[in-house]
């Protein structure tokens, strides 16, 4: 795990930064990636990859989506860079395939698997997402993906295994962010064990029925929508099972700024600004701020979770 690092008062924070039906084979996945251009290219070539999905009703929001070019352009992906366009402008460089993910910790099933491994048994379904970052910014986005549950009882978990843990690929000649010391490299979150097996909780391998573009994640991310943007880890090439809750990058950072479980909570401000409005990417300026909604608006379904914690101290 990294070793906690104090930041030095010149690094920039987030909020400082302005501005299918079943998948594919493998063989049809990567004839599909090949034909349509996207094996080993940038993010222009991974736009391009129709993916196989079917939209779920059941994840749907009378929100208008985000357009595409919002989705993309303006990003936290500090592998490529800080400011808010640096992913879109400098991940053409990162090569998505081929791709695996390693699996290890309190699991019977522990290996290396290929991408194609993990996406061939699950049926791809596009969700319509609210998702907030804790910059008070947000977006509608349309993923596509798979329950994170289906994957986690493939790997049957042991009784131990009570969080799960996920790491970022470590490629600095190809993550040109990487070869500063912004956070300790390579990134890392985790969620707890009821978390990662609730059904809002996805990995994610597309967005607008295409393959994930270089800056949003290629070619594998996480996305918890009842939680700030920081949470949904991008790139991911490492899955632990542990039974102790892990140390996370933004928490060793910036414990009182950035906490372990950073549900959605308008009551809970940040240190240096309050989080109970939010504001839409693309609207105008001059547009009102909305209301940050509790747990991002999933609250009916995911307050359970933490029923008899104190929000204010596990924030």
């Amino acid at each position: 795990m990294p070793v906690k690092k104090t930041r030095p008062p010149s690094l920039p924070l987030p909020s400082e930064i302005t501005p299918a039906a079943r998948f594919f084979g493998r063989r049809e996945f990567l004839a599909g990636l090949a034909a349509a251009g996207v094996v080993g290219l940038g993010p222009d070539a991974a736009q391009a990859a129709a993916l196989k999905a079917t939209k779920n009703p059941r994840y749907t929001l009378k929100d208008k989506p985000n357009s595409f070019e919002d989705i993309t352009t303006y990003n936290n992906f500090y592998e490529f860079g800080t400011g808010k366009s640096d992913p879109s402008e400098r991940s053409g460089g990162f090569k998505p395939q081929p791709w695996s993910v390693t699996v290890s910790g309190e699991v019977e099933r522990p290996g290396r698997y290929t991408l194609e491994d993990i996406l061939k048994p699950h049926a791809l379904e596009e969700r319509l997402y609210r998702m907030r970052c804790v910059e008070a910014w947000s977006m509608v986005i349309p993923w596509v993906g798979f329950p994170l549950a289906d994957l986690v009882k493939r790997f049957a978990p042991t009784s131990r295994a009570r969080y799960v843990v996920f790491k970022t690929v470590l490629r600095p000649a190809e993550m040109p962010g990487q070869r500063f010391p912004v956070l300790d490299w390579p990134y890392v979150e985790g969620l707890r064990m009821d978390e990662a097996m609730h059904p809002l909780t996805i990995l994610a391998v597309g967005l607008y029925g295409q393959t994930l573009p270089n800056q949003n994640g290629a070619p594998l991310r996480l996305v918890v929508p009842w939680k700030y943007g920081f949470k949904g880890i991008k790139s991911i090439v490492e899955i632990q099972f542990t039974e102790k809750q892990p140390a996370t990058t933004w928490n060793l950072m910036a414990p009182r700024e950035y906490g372990f479980f950073a549900n959605v909570n308008p009551e809970v401000d940040h240190p240096r600004w309050s989080q109970a409005q939010e504001r839409r990417i693309g609207a105008s300026l001059f547009a009102a701020k909305q209301p940050t909604l509790p747990f991002n608006g999933y609250a009916e379904q995911v307050a359970s979770l933490y029923r008899g914690m104190d929000l204010r101290r596990f924030y």
